[in-house]
């Protein structure tokens, strides 16, 4: 926990104008360490209170932070290896001769999953148990994508502009449990969105999550499912408070539930770019932040 520092002008007024560390005009800087010499008695409780929270208030924000994923030179950098084709992008549109494909002109700003549109999945180096993301994506027609929390959940991505009843596997659904065998299938229809915020393909599009991971006790037992607090695309609620009892698509049966795992973008199914890809930690019964 860091040190605040406040300006008296002497001896009771605190002087809003003060910067960090540096004193304005005939003030003094007070620290903790300092309060008793420098005040009043019948000022220091009120002092010192104010000086605690400020600090309080000083570490929760720095603890809450949002983690940056998708900008800069070094983007990259918060995702494991292998990476395989996503590069750096200034600008991503439709591909003006296939509308299949994306154009990507190089640059820092966005994420891209090749010239060709399939290449790994993308997945954090970092682990994360309930967590904030927000993030912003664009596909051409017809294409796929996906973000797995801790790499098993996962909120689908497709291009599912004008679907009257969209699927558990349409856009903003919590994808169905699959078998691979003797072909990829579905098992179940997944969690289908409140409806359907789609945009058109081509257009980018918002997506806003609050993921709960599942809970253990001590001997590693799960005692409470993974959970979607809330799913927010392109301004819409699609869902609140959905219980997720197993991971989906074939990991449920393949892998294994854990209290912390990676962030993960599907890069294998087709075309995408993702854009200010953000996360924090989230503590339960706390309001959404503005990334």
């Amino acid at each position: 926990m860091s040190n605040v520092h406040f300006l008296m002008t002497y001896p009771t007024r605190f002087n809003p104008k003060v910067r960090r560390g540096r004193a304005a005009g005939n003030g003094r800087i007070l620290t903790a360490a300092s309060l008793r010499t420098c005040l009043p008695s019948r000022h220091l409780v009120l002092a010192a209170s104010v000086l605690i929270l400020a600090t309080t208030a000083h570490g929760q924000t720095d603890k809450n932070a949002w983690t940056d994923l998708s900008s800069g030179e070094k983007a990259l950098d918060a995702w494991a290896s292998p990476t395989g084709d996503w590069l750096c992008a200034a600008s991503v549109v439709p591909d003006s001769k296939n509308p299949k494909l994306l154009q990507a002109r190089p640059g820092h700003d966005f994420l891209v999953n090749g010239r060709k549109g399939r290449t790994v999945d993308l997945i954090t180096k970092q682990k994360f148990g309930d967590v904030e993301v927000h993030l912003e994506f664009l596909i051409p027609k017809g294409s796929n994508s996906g973000v797995k929390f801790e790499g098993l959940y996962e909120i689908q991505i497709l291009d599912s502009f004008g679907v009257k009843k969209p699927k558990g596997s349409d856009c903003g659904g919590i994808y169905p449990r699959a078998e691979e065998e003797p072909q990829y299938h579905h098992i179940d229809e997944g969690v289908p969105p409140r409806t359907n915020a789609a945009r058109p393909a081509g257009e980018w599009q918002t997506m806003d999550v609050i993921f709960q991971a599942p809970r253990f006790d001590p001997k590693d037992k799960k005692v409470a499912n993974a959970r979607f607090v809330k799913v927010v695309l392109n301004g819409q609620v699609i869902h609140e408070n959905v219980e997720v009892r197993t991971p989906t698509g074939s990991a449920w049966r393949l892998k294994k539930e854990i209290p912390e795992g990676p962030l993960l973008l599907q890069g294998t199914h087709g075309p995408v770019a993702f854009r200010n890809v953000r996360i924090r930690p989230y503590t339960e019964g706390e309001k959404p932040a503005k990334p």
